[in-house]
């Protein structure tokens, strides 16, 4: 029997499995499941050792690493996967449907929290890998899966770890499935992400609140000065005025342009989509441009003064906001926020008290388009749905993915079988079975696709 006949034979055992893996209530971020998320990475472990992967349970800080490797020859290509086991909570419970973490198939879907993040994405690798495995067939690649426990409560951590472990960690290329499909039956190779920079304002002001009848006109209202500031930071074109921001911006190619033309955007059904009256941004750049591959500066919330209900005269004391900033690829987050920085203290009067706290942030990353791995990518969904994938950025951030390239060296295959309106992190977490099975075919079929594009 070959892989792919095998993975027909085992359609309903695999799902079974899946559904195994879901009931375990593996919810990080709350600490009465510190139990259930090491049971379910026991139970993990035990099914890939199980498989014939050598697996074991690395202890961090937190939970626990699953870590597994089949190693058939160092000459061929070795490719890292990653994933998380742990969940989101499934609060409100009184939104389910069903119980969250009791599997059930309504209509094509499979229901239940991490049906598609990232359980039932992270399955179909091991799947794949169990197809060879299970028919004495030899891997024509290496494989080794990292598996994670804290992706849905920060990845507090996983960059500690692989630090520590870069030897036990080290590949050719990564392989992810934790994102989604561009839309329905449009499968899609993610190729970048953008990074991002955060910084904190505050402005102070008077020592306390000041009676703005006795005080206003004459003491300066932070409110008032940072708002200014938050203004300045766009020209009226819609380009950040931070100078030097734009320094390692480099310009979108013509092979990004024709990949977005191929896409079935549609800008009436996506302002529908937002809810609002129309569309801002840099100014000679498409929606989808803006979001993906050019970077961006938000202020995500502002406060200060007086919040409750009526009026209340003060000139507060002090006002403060978040600031977020999108980066592309060869930007890097120390910098920026130190221009952001330098910025703002030039702007800023000096009759009042300026604090900016910097976070730091992850830069953006890429996989090369002139390289062999985006073919051998988007082969093997074509075999495995049976359709051509388009190939896509994403706005959002994944820091693992930074982190294996500045730790690891390592390009990152982001590889969605889910759709967008899965519902992760929302009641009724849900995961077609249809496209978990593509999913699995595709994942087979990339091994295969890897190792030719290794020759």
């Amino acid at each position: 029997m070959d892989p792919k006949s095998f993975m027909e034979a085992n359609s309903k055992q695999r799902l079974m499995e899946l559904f195994e893996f879901l009931r375990f209530p593996s919810v990080s971020a709350k600490s009465e499941h510190k139990k259930d998320v090491l049971a379910c990475a026991e139970w993990l472990a035990a099914h890939m050792e199980k498989m014939g992967v050598e697996t074991q349970i690395i202890p961090t800080r937190g939970h626990p690493v699953v870590f597994g490797n089949k190693i058939t020859s160092p000459d061929k290509l070795t490719v890292l996967y990653y994933g998380h086991y742990d969940v989101q909570p499934p609060e409100p419970l009184e939104l389910w449907k069903t119980s969250p973490f009791e599997p059930t198939v309504e209509g094509e879907y499979m229901i239940a929290r991490g049906a598609t993040d990232d359980k039932g994405q992270l399955f179909t690798h091991i799947k794949a890998i169990e197809a060879f495995l299970g028919t004495g067939a030899e891997l024509p690649i290496n494989v080794k899966l990292f598996i994670e426990g804290e992706e849905e409560s920060g990845s507090e951590n996983t960059e500690r770890f692989i630090n520590e472990n870069k030897q036990l960690l080290k590949a050719d290329l990564a392989v992810i499935s934790d994102t989604a499909q561009f839309a329905r039956n449009k499968p899609a190779v993610t190729y970048g992400l953008r990074g991002v920079a955060f910084v904190e304002v505050k402005v102070i002001g008077p020592n306390r609140d000041l009676h703005s009848g006795s005080f206003g006109g004459a003491v300066p209202n932070p409110i008032n000065i940072l708002a200014k500031i938050v203004a300045s930071l766009h020209d009226k074109n819609g380009r950040v005025t931070i100078p030097g921001f734009y320094k390692d911006v480099h310009p979108i190619t013509a092979w990004e342009k024709k990949q977005i033309k191929r896409l079935p955007f549609s800008q009436k059904e996506f302002l529908a989509k937002v809810g609002t009256k129309g569309l801002c941004g840099e100014k000679g750049y498409s929606s989808l441009e803006r979001i993906w591959s050019r970077p961006t500066l938000d202020c995500n919330g502002i406060t200060g003064g007086y919040q409750g209900e009526g009026g209340k005269t003060i000139i507060p004391s002090w006002a403060s906001c978040k600031i977020t900033m999108r980066l592309v690829p060869n930007q890097n987050p120390v910098d920026v926020i130190n221009r952001i920085d330098k910025y703002i203290r030039t702007i800023c009067p000096k009759y009042v008290i300026l604090e900016i706290t910097k976070h730091g942030g992850t830069p953006g990353v890429v996989v090369p388009t002139d390289g062999p791995w985006l073919a051998a990518a988007g082969a093997a969904i074509k075999r495995g749905f049976g359709l051509e994938p388009v190939f896509i950025k994403e706005g959002g951030s994944i820091p693992v993915v930074g982190t294996f390239k500045r730790v690891l060296g390592l390009d990152t295959l982001l590889l969605g079988w889910g759709q967008n309106d899965d519902n992760a992190h929302s009641p009724n977490e849900r995961f077609s079975v249809k496209d978990f099975e593509r999913g699995c075919y595709s994942s087979l079929a990339l091994i295969e696709e890897l190792a030719k594009a290794r020759k």
